[in-house]
């Protein structure tokens, strides 16, 4: 088979020993003589494949069980935006707005009380992040979004924030791309799509003395204690998604942990950045500060939106590599380069982006 060279911002790229094991379970599940699709949430079989994703996610984070509880839900990172704000917003919360996702989540907050901006690189289009912060030391929690798909840029260092006040991350676009101490977060969810699995899945991870506190006047499927008492498997959960979930783990796993998941990650954004930086006259990279940019989405410009279309074009006609139009927002070209994309497709990529620049200038 041979395989396109997928810059996709999500669903994204997928390893390949994960959509072969994934191929196979949609067939027969462990000779079980059904598909993974077929089988029964609450059969011992496949509480086995969920309870592994649960306690692989909070292995490779180094978290543990007798601290967090691990939920898969639906409704993707958008339903968080709303369902966190319901649970635990009672006077005022804080957000940090770096991009469309961070509005998106102030939008959803203040239908349900009072939300301070406390930093925003809204001024300059979001292609910075923050340095200064206007944190409430009342506030009921800290929200950030570590990672903008959309702009190219991610928080390199997690910011300090108010000690007794607990911290809240969107991690959709890098979830599971480095290390962190990710005992910081109070609560940390992402939707799966972008790099640990198929879209339909969102994995919640949340302190257990955290969601003690969460407000009990929330409908039933919005309040996290309902999933949480339950296992999350008050009702069916997204089965099939939260199996590739699990198969991205244990992939994880084999590679060697977020350790060397991290080096490939930096290694591979390291030749995009390098060669752009060497050929700035031509490729222009839409975030300067080095320590803003995003290991996971890489965007740029070219000198007129023709010549990136012609470059989008090419890329696809000639080389099979797709989805390296940038989002809507902002337009231009965006290579996002997930931990499953292969460092032979970045380097195709700087390699077909020199012969351009030769073709073009």
């Amino acid at each position: 088979m041979k395989r396109a060279h997928n810059f996709s911002a999500g669903p994204g790229v997928l390893p390949i020993p994960v959509l072969e094991a994934t191929s196979q379970a949609v067939l027969d599940y462990n000779n079980l003589g059904m598909s993974i699709m077929e089988m029964s949430h609450r059969s011992k079989e496949y509480d086995a494949v969920f309870t592994e994703a649960q306690k692989n996610g909070l292995k490779i984070l180094g978290l543990s069980p007798e601290e967090y509880d691990v939920l898969f839900l639906g409704g993707g990172a958008s339903m968080q935006f709303i369902m966190l704000p319901m649970n635990f917003l009672r006077t005022s919360a804080d957000y940090i707005n770096t991009g469309n996702w961070a509005k998106n989540a102030i939008k959803e907050a203040k239908f349900v009380g009072k939300v301070n901006v406390a930093a925003s690189s809204d001024d300059k289009n979001f292609n910075y992040i923050p340095r200064s912060f206007n944190f409430d030391p009342k506030a009921d929690y800290i929200h950030l979004t570590t990672n903008n798909t959309i702009f190219g840029t991610r928080w390199d260092k997690i910011p300090e924030t108010l000690p007794n006040v607990p911290l809240v991350a969107d991690m959709s676009s890098d979830f599971m791309s480095r290390r962190l101490d990710y005992s910081k977060f109070s609560m940390i969810y992402a939707g799966a799509q972008k790099n640990i699995g198929p879209a339909g899945a969102t994995m919640v991870i949340i302190r257990k003395d955290f969601a003690a506190t969460a407000n009990e006047e929330v409908p039933t499927m919005l309040k996290y204690k309902t999933h949480i008492d339950k296992g999350s498997m008050f009702n069916t959960p997204p089965c099939v998604n939260t199996y590739v979930v699990g198969e991205v783990f244990k992939w994880i796993l084999a590679q060697g942990g977020l350790e060397a998941i991290e080096q490939n990650n930096i290694k591979k954004a390291g030749i995009l950045y390098d060669y752009m930086d060497a050929n700035s006259d031509f490729y222009k990279p839409t975030v300067a500060v080095k320590e803003d940019r995003s290991l996971m989405n890489v965007t740029w410009n070219l000198n007129t939106p023709e010549l990136e279309a012609q470059f989008i074009a090419e890329a696809k006609s000639k080389h099979n590599m797709t989805n390296l139009k940038g989002h809507r927002v902002v337009g231009g070209i965006r290579a996002s380069i997930y931990n499953a994309c292969p460092i032979t497709s970045v380097e195709a990529l700087v390699k077909f982006m020199e012969e351009f620049k030769k073709a073009n200038k």
